[in-house]
C-alpha cells in the first residue's frame, strides 16, 4: 500500500499475461528450478534480478504430483543490506516489477509488484515503519499500467465495490486509491488499527486490493525488521490464516494463508501467499 504513485523500478518491460499453458510443459520450460528429485517437490523460479546488496525473484512452489501450492518472493539475504534510506523524490518508495514464472501465470498470478518504503507510508501513525508491500497482481502488468488519473472514469473505477459475496470477512475498502495499483481494502480486526489500551504495533498485515469491481492483488504488508525476524525464530516460517471470501468471482486457485520465512540453506527469505486451493 502506498498513498501516492510510488517510483518504478522495472528491469523487464510491461507485458500482457502469457496465454495458459499445459502445466506439464511449463514445469519442463526454460526456467530455473530448484528441486531434491524429479518426483518430489519443486520450486521453479522467475528471473533474478537486484536489489539492496543482493537479488530477488519470483517463484512457484509444486507438489510432487506437479500442483502449484505457493506462489512468492524470494530475497536474498544481502537483499535487506544497503536499500535506499530515503524514497524519490515526492515518492513515498521505490517500486519494483518482479516476474512470476509461466507455472504461476497459468493458475492465475501474473506478477509481483513490490514496493520498498524506507519511511513507511500514511497514515505514518499506524504504517510509518520502513516496510515492504507485496502487491500480488492476478491481472497483467500492462492492465495495472492502465489504472491512471488519466483515465476519466479512474476515481469511479476506485470507488467500484465488487460484489458483497466476494468480500472477505471484516474487510473494508479505504477511500480514493493509488494510481498503477488500485483500491486498498484492510482488514479491520488487524492489531494495528486496534485502539489503545492495545497499542499493537504494526509487524505485518494482509490487504486486498480492487479496482473497477474487481478484486485484483493480494498483498502481505510487512517491516524490514519482521522479515529479518525470520532468520532467528524457531522454527524459521511464520505462517497466518488470510481471511477468504464466500465466494469467488472466476475459477482458480487461492490462497488461504501467507508465511515469511527464512530458507538456511538457499540463504533467502521467502514471502508467499501459500495453500493455494482450486476454487470454482
Amino acid at each position: 500500500m502506498s498513498t501516492r504513485r510510488s517510483s518504478r523500478t522495472f528491469t523487464r518491460p510491461l507485458s500482457a499475461a502469457a496465454g495458459a499453458l499445459a502445466l506439464t510443459t511449463l514445469i519442463t520450460a526454460a526456467c530455473s528450478r530448484d528441486s531434491t528429485s524429479p518426483s518430489g517437490p519443486q520450486t521453479i523460479s522467475g528471473p533474478s534480478q537486484p536489489i539492496g546488496s543482493g537479488t530477488m525473484a519470483g517463484y512457484a512452489t509444486l507438489d510432487a504430483d506437479g500442483r502449484v501450492t505457493s506462489i512468492g518472493v524470494a530475497l536474498s539475504d544481502s537483499a535487506l543490506l544497503n536499500l535506499p534510506t530515503t524514497p524519490p523524490p515526492g515518492m513515498p518508495g521505490t517500486m519494483y516489477d518482479i516476474p512470476l514464472p509461466q507455472v504461476a501465470k497459468a493458475v492465475g498470478f501474473d506478477h509481483v509488484f513490490l514496493g520498498w518504503n524506507p519511511l513507511g507510508h500514511d497514515p505514518v501513525q499506524v504504517y510509518g515503519l520502513p516496510h515492504f508491500d507485496f502487491h500480488f497482481y492476478k491481472v497483467s502488468s500492462a492492465t495495472q499500467g492502465g489504472i491512471s488519473p488519466a483515465d476519466s472514469q479512474f476515481a469511479a473505477k476506485l470507488a467500484h465495490r465488487p460484489a458483497d459475496q466476494f468480500v472477505p470477512p471484516s474487510y473494508m475498502q479505504l477511500p480514493g486509491g493509488i494510481p498503477f495499483m488500485g483500491a486498498h481494502w484492510v482488514d479491520t480486526t488487524s492489531p494495528e488499527l486496534a485502539p489503545p489500551p492495545s497499542n499493537s504495533v504494526f509487524t505485518r498485515t494482509f490487504m486486498y486490493g480492487s479496482y473497477d469491481g474487481h478484486f485484483i492483488f493480494y498483498e502481505p504488508m510487512i517491516t524490514k525488521t519482521e522479515i529479518e525476524a525470520a532468520r532467528n525464530r524457531v522454527p524459521s516460517i511464520a505462517s497466518l490464516p488470510i481471511k477468504v471470501p464466500a465466494s469467488y468471482e472466476t475459477p482458480g486457485l487461492y490462497p488461504t494463508s501467507y508465511s515469511i520465512a527464512y530458507d538456511a540453506s538457499a540463504k533467502v527469505y521467502r514471502i508467499a501467499l501459500d495453500g493455494l486451493v482450486s476454487r470454482q
